[in-house]
């Protein structure tokens, strides 16, 4: 299993990034793919899950209406378009493969390690 992530920069506050997945080594469609971002000094923070399909996607509150998850399977891709971006948007966004325990969703920590796979994490600053 590869995940191989791109996207990734500086941009502006009100500006606008676009993280793309690619995913290599497993049926690709078969799978729940998430995105996950840990900001300076804080834990890792589900933002986004899409069902193998793509036809359901999830959103943390604080990125819904901003951030958009999608999917190509026939690319083995998954993208996060992000609009609207703030400085408490900069952090390391991790692409991964499945989608958060339920122990994260009662409340728990989450970790990499909840997930079946992740790939190395791109920076995302947003700053003027």
């Amino acid at each position: 299993v590869q995940l191989v992530e791109s996207g990734g920069g500086l941009v502006q506050p009100g500006g606008s990034l676009r993280l793309s997945c690619a995913a290599s080594g497993f049926t690709f469609s078969n799978y729940y793919m998430s995105w996950l971002r840990q900001a300076p000094g804080k834990g890792l923070e589900w933002v986004s899950d899409i069902d193998g399909d793509g036809t359901a996607a999830y959103y943390a509150s604080d990125v819904q209406g901003r951030f958009t998850i999608s999917r190509d399977n026939a690319k083995n891709t998954v993208h996060l378009q992000m609009n609207s971006l703030m400085p408490e948007d900069k952090a390391i966004y991790y692409c991964a493969r499945g989608n958060p325990p339920r122990t994260y969703i009662t409340g728990g920590a989450l970790k990499l390690t909840d997930f079946e796979s992740w790939d190395q994490g791109t920076q995302v600053t947003v700053s003027s």
